[in-house]
């Protein structure tokens, strides 16, 4: 699905000769080499439009950017390091503090990996549930991208609007899960519990309210004559840029590359949804921006069918040796109880082998690779960061641009340092 909204008037006389002006200043630096005495600086790691602790050393002649080095691992955990000294159940949590704007997609993801390695699938409610969790948190992570994107560039108004909405989505995680930020829903294997009785009527009423309040966001800044100058031809990603850089997700679609892992490479049966993928046609930040705000009314359809299709039955898988058996049981029966123990104590009974499994998360293609030699503890866990992946890109994306220009630039990657650092 190609977007054909970009019929925008051309901009305006002192547009055009600043852009020319900008255009014969970078001509000239590449060129020469030299004009000048050029200026180092630093943008960040506490700039408030890094969207957290990314450090980018710049090197300016005059307001044109000749040089741009990514400076990351401010926020560095050892995920991956943790992972390997913990059973796959317990590394849940650490999940939600990879992209924690929707924390709720990576427990998804993670948990479909190692159910790859145990050879599982969970039942057909239990895959509607986890789509349910992919695509409020998809919504709820381009809200908050295009909510900071259009702050940055001084539309206080639709960051306001789309807060207020998170707000919305917030009340359901917690309604679902008991906590609003960092969730720890599901497990390997299924969910720790099912969809409470009042989440399916107060999720329609959502839906209801949110497009319209999407749409009233698409009018405030889609033809702003501000936003667009800001926007438009700027931080362009040519299609074979992207794909050299492997940049994913929202940003590998604004180039006009049509991929999304849940068309490429269905799981959690999204081959059985109506939904588009939505592509850019020029790949600059005004592109990128398009991609997103459609993206969440893509969501919102697939939102609807599987409240439509939302079948009964158990959500997690019959594998009573490596699951937990019901806590009515563990309370009341010696076997279970013993049970109980040794599943938690040892962990799952994880084969010998390797894997890799990837899913479509907001910020693009977050991977995980486990290399397993048997029992509750992984062997080697590696994370592919679509942030990390996806800002490899900026020491060719930003030399020859504007000072001003790389605030809408990061704004449109739409990156979180979280998953980047892991």
């Amino acid at each position: 699905m190609a977007f054909t909204t970009r019929e925008i008037e051309n901009p305006d006389p002192v547009t055009r000769v600043v852009a020319a002006d900008a255009a014969i200043r970078n001509q000239q630096v590449e060129q020469s080499g030299d004009i000048g005495e050029k200026m180092v600086i630093n943008m960040g790691p506490s700039h408030p439009a890094t969207h957290g602790v990314l450090r980018l050393v710049l090197e300016l002649d005059g307001e044109i950017i000749t040089k741009a080095t990514p400076d990351v691992g401010f926020l560095h955990r050892g995920d991956e390091k943790i992972a390997e000294n913990m059973q796959y159940n317990q590394f849940v949590p650490y999940t939600d503090r990879l992209d924690y704007l929707a924390p709720l997609a990576n427990n998804v993801a993670y948990a479909l990996a190692v159910e790859k390695l145990m050879g599982w699938e969970i039942p057909p409610r239990g895959k509607a549930i986890r789509v349910i969790c992919c695509e409020l948190a998809r919504i709820s992570a381009h809200l908050m991208g295009l909510g900071a994107m259009a702050l940055d560039l001084g539309a206080m108004t639709v960051f306001l609007y789309t807060f207020q909405e998170r707000e919305k989505i917030y009340d359901l995680c917690e309604l679902l899960t008991g906590a609003r930020f960092t969730t720890s829903y599901t497990r390997v294997g299924g969910q720790i519990r099912d969809l409470p009785t009042n989440f399916i009527p107060q999720l329609k009423e959502f839906l209801e309210t949110f497009g319209p309040k999407l749409d009233e966001c698409d009018n405030l800044l889609t033809r702003n004559r501000i936003f667009v100058d800001r926007t438009r031809d700027i931080g362009v990603i040519p299609l074979d840029r992207a794909l050299a850089y492997a940049v994913s997700g929202p940003n590998l679609r604004g180039s006009g590359i049509e991929h999304d892992l849940r068309r490429k490479h269905p799981y959690l049966d999204y081959d059985q949804y109506d939904f588009e993928v939505v592509t850019g046609t020029t790949g600059d930040c005004y592109d990128r921006y398009l991609v997103r705000i459609e993206e969440m009314r893509q969501s919102a359809k697939i939102l609807s069918q599987v409240i439509d299709k939302l079948p009964s039955g158990p959500i997690n898988v019959a594998d009573w040796k490596n699951m937990l058996p019901p806590k009515a049981r563990v309370m009341t029966k010696m076997e279970e109880l013993i049970h109980h123990f040794m599943v938690v104590t040892e962990g799952l009974k994880a084969p010998p082998g390797e894997i890799y499994f990837a899913a479509e998360n907001p910020k693009g293609e977050l991977g995980f690779y486990i290399n397993s030699r048997g029992g509750g503890v992984p062997h080697r866990l590696k994370i592919r960061a679509p942030s990390f992946v996806n800002l490899s890109i900026l020491p060719e994306l930003l030399p020859g641009c504007m000072m001003s220009d790389v605030v809408a630039i990061l704004g449109s990657l739409d990156f979180v340092m979280g998953e980047c650092d892991r």
